[in-house]
Formats: C-alpha cells, structure tokens, sequence
C-alpha cells in the first residue's frame, strides 16, 4: 500500500496559539483513517489546514509526493482533497438535486457530473426522493448525506469528513458509517474527523489519537478497540 497524504512535523498558530504541535500521521492509498482526540485537539485544526484554509507554520505535507503545504484551496479541490465541514453546511434555499450539481463546479464534464449525482442517488436513495426538496427542510441525517453526496459529485480522491455523526440519532448514525464504508469501498480514500470513537473505529483501517495538537496514540482500529487507555477515553 502506497502511501498518499504525509504530514511531518506540522506547526498551525492562530495568532499565539499553538493549534498543531509538531503533527506527523500518514494515509494510504484506499484506507479509511480516522483521528479521535477531544474537543480543542487540533483535528478540525487538520482538515482546514489540509484544505488550504490555514498554512502551517512549520513542516511538510505532501500529496502523492507532491509538497502542498502552501497550496490554494481551488488547488487542492482540483486535486482531489474535498472537505465536507462541520455541521453540514448545504445550501438550504436550494433543493437536494441543485446543491449536489454545485459539487462539481469545478468538473468539465457535464455527463460525469450527471452521473456522479445519479451515483449518490443510487448510494442514498432517501436523497432521490428528497430530489426536489430544499435543503433546508431535511432532516439532520439527510441533510449531512447531501453534505456527503455534494462531495462526492466533485470526485474526491481524498474525502474529508469533519464529525459527519454530530448531532445524529444512533440509527442515522449508523446509517451514514454505512455511506462512508460504501465510498470507501469504492476505491476513495477517506480522512475521517470524529468524537465517536465507537463509530469510527467500526469504519477505520488505522486511527491516531490528536492531544493538544499532536499525536500521542496510533494503530489499527482493532487494536485500538482494545487499547484500555482508548476504552477508559473513549469508549466507556
């Protein structure tokens, strides 16, 4: 398996806070790779960086080789790194079918824009149904798979996924764990940000643990699953 996305020693500030503290993880091509930590740990702090909307202070990340520690956000979407943010974010004016076109704004192709989207479909079926319908009507769960599918119109070969679970009852939970492995299943490679542990770690290949900015905890998700330290943090 060859690896895809690097960071190695990665510096983030805000102002004089010190977000990310020496970061280095790595994911392969095709995995799923999820990072647990508590709230302030730095891993919304990653996705953001990782979709050029902050640059790292220090250190490297590289893409397929490639060094995108200071690219642009229109050029990372071109490559193929999309981030579907926190708290879902769709366009609530609009209808289901109109914000999954705007995912591939930056796709040429029109017919592989149309196909995409009937992808999604035939992957979410409630969003056929919900076709004609503003986002702003649908439920919780329904509107994070638009959030998901809108992702998934733009091609992603690397999916970022900021807490796709937050605020979800446990079967829509279940539900959209289901959609990922489905993507994932698929050939994309995903980078999953969530506080369910649980959940992440049924949907994962490896998991890293982020405190205070940087990594204190690694493996495969089997054996975090039964990490005592993992257990007592995170799973109860």
């Amino acid at each position: 398996m060859s690896i895809e996305l690097e960071l190695t020693d990665v510096d983030l500030f805000y102002g004089r806070v010190h977000a990310l503290q020496g970061l280095s993880f790595s994911v392969g091509e095709g995995e799923v790779v999820s990072l647990l930590g508590n709230n302030g740990a730095g891993k919304t702090s990653t996705l953001s960086m990782l979709s050029g909307l902050y640059r790292a202070k220090s250190g490297s990340i590289t893409w397929r080789g490639a060094d995108i520690t200071q690219a642009k956000p229109w050029d990372l979407v071109e490559k193929g790194l999309i981030h579907v943010p926190e708290g879902r974010r769709i366009f609530s004016t609009m209808t289901v079918h109109e914000n999954l076109q705007l995912g591939g704004y930056q796709v040429k192709d029109k017919a592989l824009i149309a196909k995409r989207i009937e992808e999604s479909y035939e992957l979410m079926p409630r969003l056929f149904e919900r076709r004609n319908q503003q986002g702003g009507t649908l439920s919780g769960g329904e509107q994070q798979m638009v959030a998901i599918a809108r992702a998934y119109v733009g091609g992603p070969q690397l999916l970022l996924l900021d807490e796709p679970s937050m605020g979800l009852a446990p079967l829509v939970v279940k539900q959209v764990m289901e959609l990922i492995s489905s993507i994932s299943a698929q050939g994309t490679t995903i980078l999953l940000v969530e506080q369910n542990a649980r959940a992440a770690l049924k949907v994962a290949d490896r998991a890293y643990v982020i405190e205070s900015g940087k990594v204190t905890i690694s493996g495969t998700a089997a054996e975090l699953s039964k990490d005592r330290a993992i257990i007592e943090a995170y799973l109860g």
